[in-house]
C-alpha cells in the first residue's frame, strides 16, 4: 500500500487523483475499522491509518475513510477549540479545498461556503490566486493551506487574500517546512528541473522553501499573525489518539478593525 501510494502521488494528475482517491479509499476503509485511532472529522475509529507521503512516506498518516492528513485533523481540532468558526454560518473562502473537509464545512456554511481552485473539479469557482475574483471585504474566514510554496508570488497571493477579507476576520494558511529550516526564504523561478527543485524545495513542484521568515511575510502584507502552537499543547494521548502532527505551528492570520471599512 505504502509503495502505490507513492506512486500515485508521483505519477497521477492531481486532478485525476482528486477525482478517483475517494472511491478508492472508501472500498478499502472498512477493512482497516478498528478502535485505536481516531479521526475527529468524521468520527468514525481505525485499527490504523495509511502512509503517505511522496519521498519518504510517514505511516499512520492517510485516514482511508475521510481522507485527511495529520494536518488536517489537527486544524480541525484548532477551529473548534481556539476559534469562531463552529458558531454559526459565515462568509468562508476555501481556497484548494481538502476533499475531508468539504462535506462538513458545506453543512456548516451552507451556500456561503466557496470553494476556489485553479483547475481542481473539486472547487466551485477557478481562479489565479494572484488575482481572487471577489471585492474587498467579501469574507470572515479564508483558508488557504499548503499553497503558496506553488505559486509565482506568494506575497501577492497573500495580500489578495488578505483584500477579501473582512475587517476583523481572520485566515489560516500553512505552509510545510523542510529541514534543516534556513533563517530566510529561499525561492527561485528561474529553476524549473523538477529534481532540482526537489533537492532545494523539498518537492518536485514547488519553487521555494520556507524559513524562519514565513510569519514575517504573512505580516508584510498586513496580517497580524499569532503562531500558535496548539499540538504541542495537547495531552500525549491526545495527539496519539487523532495521529496529529509532531511539531506543526498553526499561522493565524488575522485582519485589524477598521482597516478597509
Amino acid at each position: 500500500m505504502k509503495k502505490l501510494i507513492q506512486f500515485a502521488l508521483k505519477r497521477v494528475p492531481r486532478s485525476w487523483l482528486q477525482r478517483i482517491a475517494p472511491y478508492a479509499l472508501k472500498s478499502i476503509a472498512i477493512f482497516y475499522r478498528g478502535n485505536r485511532y481516531t479521526c475527529p472529522i468524521e468520527g468514525r475509529s481505525y485499527r490504523k491509518f495509511l502512509p503517505y507521503g511522496r519521498i519518504n512516506p510517514r505511516k499512520n498518516a492517510l485516514c482511508p475513510g475521510s481522507m485527511s492528513l495529520e494536518r488536517h485533523r489537527l486544524l480541525w481540532l484548532f477551529l473548534k477549540d481556539r476559534t469562531n468558526f463552529f458558531q454559526g454560518k459565515k462568509d468562508f473562502l476555501h481556497i484548494a479545498p481538502e476533499a475531508c473537509f468539504m462535506p462538513k464545512f458545506e453543512e456548516l456554511h451552507g451556500e456561503r461556503y466557496i470553494t476556489g481552485d485553479l483547475e481542481s473539479p473539486l472547487a466551485k469557482v477557478h481562479f489565479d490566486i494572484h488575482e481572487i475574483p471577489f471585492e474587498d471585504n467579501s469574507f470572515d474566514i479564508a483558508m488557504c493551506n499548503h499553497v503558496m510554496e506553488h505559486v509565482e508570488s506568494d506575497l501577492k497571493a497573500m495580500s489578495e487574500i488578505y483584500r477579501v477579507l473582512r475587517p476583523g476576520g481572520w485566515a489560516i494558511m500553512q505552509v510545510p517546512f523542510f529541514p534543516p529550516l534556513p533563517e530566510q526564504t529561499h525561492e527561485d523561478l528561474s529553476i524549473s528541473d523538477p529534481k532540482e527543485r526537489e533537492r532545494l524545495f523539498g518537492q518536485d513542484d514547488h519553487v521555494r522553501k520556507y524559513g524562519n521568515d514565513y510569519s514575517d511575510r504573512l505580516k508584510s502584507v498586513g496580517f497580524g499573525v499569532v503562531e500558535d502552537h496548539y499540538c504541542q499543547e495537547l495531552a500525549e494521548e491526545t495527539r496519539v489518539k487523532y495521529a496529529l502532527p509532531g511539531q506543526e505551528v498553526i499561522y493565524f492570520c488575522t485582519k485589524k478593525t477598521g482597516e478597509n471599512d
